[in-house]
Order: structure tokens, then C-alpha cells, then sequence
């Protein structure tokens, strides 16, 4: 892998990631660009303790723009785009409209592929390897920057999830504190630590592999399952067997098989409703805080879920979810999983 790290025309950073080595991707940015200004701080909720992003110059951030004016596709002559160079593998440059920046954090966009058409089930192996190759060397760069604790590497896919640029890609957050989602399970892990002795993510991941009817596939370093008390209609995390904190310390097996087993969920995914439009979804990587005991006891894993329920219907976080955070799932967690075991290969 090749990486070349130059600067956009307002100073904010650009980096290619290339299968070969020879690629020359170092264009310069010809745009008139101002410097980007920003207005993000961290509130603590006094309730629940909490960190809230408030971040209101997103506001004018870039809205479900036409195909031929797509920020994300390379640049042509006659039309600049944030990416200067006439096409790349695979890029991932600062965020213009951030939710993060400067003491508070830092939001980057990552991009799949200079094709608009395409989505990241349609890339090949080599592609996703080297999506992967670029999440981890992003992780290992982030971490070490002051004052972050976390760093949260994720796609979000389709106009339903929230999208407003329909370009493959995806982001990574650079967070200067540790997740409301992640500071739960740590405090769950810590307490099964104290109570039992063992590893909690071990022991449902042991749980699941015996168990058997939740399981989607599993290979010889990975294994994808519905969990038992999944939230969403189709939900699949995907665990390492070998218990790793982050993407920098995946081992090098694990590393190898994880193009093939993702690529194939996502086309699972994509087989869920037959002819429909393509499945939304998120997918979304859970990784241990830069620092610090729960890091220990962390297990890197990834989960993927879509607010599809049916071929037209829509799971939406009403009532229950978005006012008690009490979650009710119209699939039941076994029924999901052998959905999802049938559309295997069509």
C-alpha cells in the first residue's frame, strides 16, 4: 500500500491510499477556497453524563447534490471536487463541514472508490482490503493525536439512514471522549470482570458459535451472528475469534479473511427484499478507547444493521426507542439469521 498525504486549497488534509506503488496522486487544489470555520464544543448532559456534540455550522453542509456536481467524485477538467487528483483507490480527507474539529476532535471522509455508480458490496476483495488497510492506518494516526479517547470508524448507506451525498464512502470520528455506547459496555464488561472472573465478549461470542441458530457464516478467523437481543430487523455483528482491542492489532489471518466475509454479508444484505432498491444500512466499528483500563477487556467487532424491516416498510425509532431508549424488534433474532443464511450466493 501506497499513502501520499498532501493539502486541500483551504489547508484541511488529503490522503491517498493506493494498491500500487507507483500511483501519483500529489494534485495540487486549484479551488479559491476559504478556510473552513467551525463552532463544535462538548456539552455534558447533567442527567444521564453524557457527551452532546453541538455543532450548528453543519447546517450549510452539502445537500443531496446532482450526480455531476458529486464532491467525492474526482475532479475533470472544468470541475473541481474535494478531490483534486483525475481518480484514486481509495481517499480520505478532512471534513469540511465537521461536527469535529481542532480541540474537540476530528472528522474525516473516507472514500471507496472514484466510481458514483457502484456501491462497497460491488467492490472486489483487493478494494475492500485496502479499505481496511486505510481504516487501520487512520485508527493508528488518529489515537495518538492530544486529547482523543476514541476513534470510530463507520459507513452510513442510503437516503433512509440520513445520507445526503450518495457517493460510496464513509467517515471516521476522532472523538475526545469515550462513546455513550462504548462507556456502557465497558461498564458491563468491567462488572462481569469483577463478578465471574472471564471476558464477557469471549463468552458471548463462545455462546453464540455453540449455540448455533443465530449464526450468519463463520470462517476460520471470523464469525457473523444476529444477537440474541438484536434491536434492529436485521442486525449482524462480526467478531474476530482471537479478542483484539482495535483494527492496529488485528492479527494478520484475521486481517486476510476479513474482505471476503464482509463483502459476501453485505451482499447478503442487498438480497434481503429481492428486486427493491438497495438495503440501507450502517456499519459501524467498535473499537476500545486509545487508553486506559477498560482497553484491556475491549473486543474489536463490527455491527451492521438496516432500518429496513420489510421490502416497504421502515423500522423508525418512535415512541419507545427515542424517548426511553426501550427497543422493540419486529424480527425475531433466529428468523433474521436464517433469512440471512438463505440469500447466500444468489
Amino acid at each position: 500500500m501506497k499513502r501520499t498525504s498532501t493539502r486541500l486549497a483551504d489547508g484541511r488534509e488529503i490522503l491517498y491510499y493506493d494498491a500500487d506503488d507507483g500511483a501519483a496522486r500529489a494534485v495540487p487544489d486549484t479551488r479559491p477556497l476559504e478556510a473552513s470555520a467551525t463552532a463544535s464544543e462538548v456539552r455534558r448532559d447533567p442527567l444521564l453524563g453524557d457527551a452532546v456534540v453541538i455543532a450548528s455550522h453543519r447546517q450549510a453542509r452539502t445537500y443531496h447534490p446532482p450526480a455531476d456536481a458529486c464532491p467525492l467524485c474526482p475532479s475533470t477538467e472544468g470541475r473541481a471536487s474535494e478531490i483534486p487528483a483525475p481518480d484514486y483507490d481509495v481517499v480520505v480527507f478532512e471534513n469540511r463541514f465537521p461536527s469535529l474539529a481542532g480541540d474537540t476532535g476530528r472528522c474525516e471522509v473516507i472514500c471507496f472508490t472514484p466510481d458514483h455508480r457502484t456501491s462497497f458490496a460491488e467492490l472486489d476483495e483487493e478494494r475492500a482490503a485496502l479499505v481496511l488497510a486505510a481504516w487501520t492506518d487512520r485508527t493508528a494516526e488518529l489515537s495518538a493525536h492530544p486529547g482523543i479517547r476514541q476513534v470510530y470508524c463507520f459507513e452510513n448507506r442510503g437516503a433512509e439512514i440520513g445520507v445526503t451525498l450518495a457517493h460510496p464512502h464513509g467517515q471516521i470520528y476522532a472523538f475526545p471522549f469515550i462513546t455513550p455506547r462504548t462507556t456502557r459496555m465497558l461498564a458491563t464488561v468491567a462488572a462481569h470482570r469483577a463478578r465471574t472472573g472471564g471476558n464477557l465478549f469471549e463468552e458471548v461470542l463462545a455462546a453464540e458459535r455453540a449455540e448455533g441458530t443465530r449464526i450468519v457464516l463463520e470462517g476460520e478467523h471470523w464469525t457473523a451472528f444476529v444477537p440474541y437481543a438484536a434491536r434492529w430487523p436485521y442486525e449482524v455483528h462480526l467478531h474476530p475469534h482471537r479478542r483484539t482491542a482495535d483494527l492496529t492489532t488485528l492479527d494478520d489471518a484475521a486481517r486476510a479473511e476479513f474482505p471476503g466475509l464482509y463483502l459476501d454479508l453485505l451482499r447478503r444484505f442487498d438480497r434481503l427484499f429481492g428486486s427493491s432498491a438497495p438495503t440501507p444500512y450502517i456499519s459501524a466499528w467498535h473499537q476500545a478507547p486509545v487508553s486506559g483500563e477498560g482497553r484491556a477487556d475491549f473486543a474489536l467487532h463490527l455491527e451492521l444493521f438496516t432500518v429496513r424491516r420489510t421490502a416497504d416498510k421502515l423500522k423508525y425509532l418512535a415512541g419507545t426507542e427515542s424517548g426511553m431508549e426501550a427497543y422493540m424488534n419486529d424480527v425475531r433474532p433466529e428468523d433474521a439469521a436464517a433469512r440471512l443464511r438463505e440469500v447466500a450466493g444468489r
